[in-house]
């Protein structure tokens, strides 16, 4: 699997990258047998590049990861987790963090919102003792939202110094949404930012980003290439999810006149979901969720196989005969 560099670093990532919320049992849960083999199966068809997070299964994703990477050669493979959100003892845990973070684990931590420079390096510290680590690739300042002020005065800063002296190899903020993205892009100083959902097949509403990146030397990681769930099977089912909901009717035509268009040119729609993000020269990679050695396999084969120029046009032909703007 090719690999492309990142931002002007030197780090370097697949192109297509592993997702690791699945490993933290996101939705429902899965053994620690099915998430190795899972791993096992993106090295063996050449994924290089693991994404995770403190969030993920409340440090559960970062800990299988690290143990299936331990004993991989580590200038191999290519790592990024996040910071924002700091994992502490729940003062009164429920039983599960199902409800309140989406993740069928014992909720025996609770996340605590926390972008300052402390918070960055407290959160890193426990990142690396749960990955099995000296030192990670990438860290991304997770889902600032509602914290951009503190992501871009105190924990953009705190990353920049730990990139500056060779402590991580690049920086970079992930998030849904694309407005504070332009502005963390116009007003900081990072390497690479991971736009999730917003530059996909069905929404392309990222476009003003990936210029804004493009002009300022700064990569794009696509994720959630399958609108989380809605593209990720070649006939859209009725009870298909979209952006973490139940897709509406819009979203439905619209997914389902693409699958039309692709089964037409001898494809299938997550084939072309998975290799849309990488059409643009500014996507470095496309990261999707796995939770099995198939889902994987099938994954990395579409990565590796683009579809033919007049498959391009049809889709973009089809994708512009709705109505501008994300699905509703």
């Amino acid at each position: 699997m090719k690999a492309r560099p990142l931002g002007r670093t030197s780090v370097r990532v697949s192109t297509l990258g592993f997702g690791a919320a699945p490993l933290g049992n996101l939705y429902s849960p899965i053994d620690d047998r099915q998430a190795q083999a899972t791993l096992e199966a993106a090295w063996d068809m050449g994924v290089r590049y693991y994404d995770t997070a403190p969030h993920y299964g409340l440090g559960l994703s970062e800990r299988r990861l690290g143990d299936a990477l331990a004993h991989r050669p580590r200038a191999e493979f290519t790592i990024s987790t996040k910071v924002g959100r700091l994992l502490e003892p729940h003062p009164a845990p429920t039983g599960s963090d199902l409800t309140a973070g989406g993740f069928a684990v014992p909720d025996t931590l609770v996340r605590r919102p926390d972008y300052s420079r402390d918070g960055v390096l407290r959160s890193l510290e426990g990142s690396l003792s749960r990955l099995r680590l000296d030192h990670v690739d990438i860290v991304y300042v997770h889902d600032p939202d509602d914290h951009l002020d503190a992501a871009l005065d105190h924990a953009l800063p705190a990353l920049t110094a730990l990139r500056d002296q060779g402590v991580i190899g690049a920086v970079g903020v992930g998030m849904n949404t694309v407005a504070p993205l332009l502005r963390i892009v116009a007003g900081a100083e990072v390497d690479a930012v991971m736009v999730a959902g917003r530059w996909t097949l069905l929404d392309r509403t990222a476009r003003p980003l990936l210029d804004a990146c493009a002009e300022r030397g700064v990569s794009v990681v696509a994720a959630a290439p399958f609108n989380s769930g809605l593209l990720s099977r070649p006939h859209p089912a009725s009870d298909a999810t979209f952006d973490y909901g139940p897709a509406s009717e819009s979203a439905l035509r619209r997914a389902r006149l693409l699958a039309g268009v692709s089964g037409r040119h001898g494809t299938a729609l997550p084939h072309a979901a998975l290799r849309f993000p990488l059409r643009d020269p500014c996507v470095a990679c496309v990261v999707a969720g796995f939770r099995t050695p198939e889902e994987v396999v099938s994954a990395a084969r579409w990565a590796a196989t683009d579809l033919t120029e007049e498959a391009w046009l049809d889709l973009d032909t089809a994708a512009t005969q709705a109505a501008e703007g994300p699905p509703s």
